[in-house]
């Protein structure tokens, strides 16, 4: 069996992957030189009932044996644990821990309570990773990673398939390498052999705490410690609270759902089309049944107050499918990462 992770050095490493990720994740794990003693803790966004081959595909790819994280297991180094689907992956007293916590910007996994946990749990020894991916995600556990003292890695935004994760974390953190795939394992490997800076351990957030209990699914509501935002949940409609964050703002609800503002953004728009396209479904029925109506009648006045409610279905109709063809999402479309078989 592999000996524990050694406390000296900067061996935990947190990945956080969505759209394009799975190329990222292969070019990294075959990067690392054999005998890698660091671990990595990996999520990639996947659909919640998906079936995945990435603990193989990882496993092939380079080194270190890689496959589902089981919930309580010791962390050790030369491993390679992956959240499974439906599941956060949380770091926790040295162990692994997995959850059905609430869902992070729509995902679980979410990559955001990895990176927190991580940050808690092994504060400078932790090493943040963000790979291709829409949307914003990670970029709020990124920086809690690097206000723990942590490193800090982002993708290239020109080698990622995706760009827009690795372009969040950059807008957001001022990361510690900026650099391809092709690149990581290396500077992974450098940075795990290097020996610990000597700085000052950085205190504990309260806030960071909180949120991972949340995420733990330890009974804490939203309300306790944030103010009311004023909009709504678009998991369970509940009222959103704003998470005073000194780096970035974010939004749950008093359950625990989180948003980032991009995500709430992108998840806003996509339930304003759907109302739209309900009302526009409402207003064809109308104007349908208002010229059935009018050919039955035979008073012409009748007859011409039908066909005038049809054109006026029809003309309200007409505004909503121009508005329709108006809205976009903030970001490109998270789609399903299709994975290699």
């Amino acid at each position: 069996m592999t000996d524990p992770l050694p406390t000296e050095h900067r061996d935990v490493v947190v990945v956080g992957a969505s759209a394009g990720g799975v190329e990222a994740l292969r070019a990294l794990v075959g990067g690392l030189p054999p005998g890698y003693s660091g671990c990595l803790l990996v999520v990639l966004h996947i659909p919640r009932a998906s079936p995945s081959a990435l603990p193989g595909i990882l496993s092939r790819s380079g080194p270190l044996p890689a496959a589902y994280a089981r919930d309580g297991d010791p962390l050790l180094g030369g491993r390679i644990y992956i959240a499974p689907p439906d599941h956060h992956l949380l770091l926790i007293d040295g162990h692994l821990r997995l959850t059905r916590g609430p869902a992070e910007n729509g995902h679980r996994p979410a990559i955001d309570p990895l990176f927190r946990s991580a940050a808690r749990a092994a504060g400078r020894r932790a090493i943040g990773v963000i790979l291709s991916g829409s949307r914003d995600d990670g970029a709020a556990g990124l920086a809690a990673v690097a206000t723990a003292g942590g490193a800090t890695i982002v993708q290239d935004p020109e080698d990622a398939i995706t760009a827009w994760m690795p372009r969040a974390a950059l807008d957001q953190v001022k990361p510690d390498h900026v650099v391809p795939a092709a690149e990581l394992g290396p500077l992974l490997a450098e940075i795990t052999a290097a020996d610990l800076p000597a700085v000052p351990d950085h205190t504990v957030d309260p806030l960071l705490g909180a949120e991972l209990a949340i995420s733990d699914l330890i009974p804490i509501h939203t309300d306790q410690f944030a103010a009311p935002a004023g909009y709504g949940c678009p998991d369970c409609g509940g009222s959103l609270f704003l998470m005073e964050d000194k780096v970035i703002p974010r939004f749950r609800c008093r359950v625990g759902h989180a948003w980032s503002p991009e995500s709430l953004l992108d998840e806003q728009t996509a339930a304003l089309e759907s109302a739209l396209w309900l009302a526009l479904r409402a207003l064809e029925e109308k104007a349908a049944l208002s010229r059935r109506m009018a050919t039955g009648r035979a008073g012409a006045a009748t007859g011409a107050q039908f066909h005038a409610m049809a054109d006026d279905a029809e003309s309200a109709g007409a505004a909503i499918r121009r508005l329709i063809a108006r809205l976009a999402p903030t970001v490109s479309p998270d789609p399903a990462t299709p994975e290699v078989r």
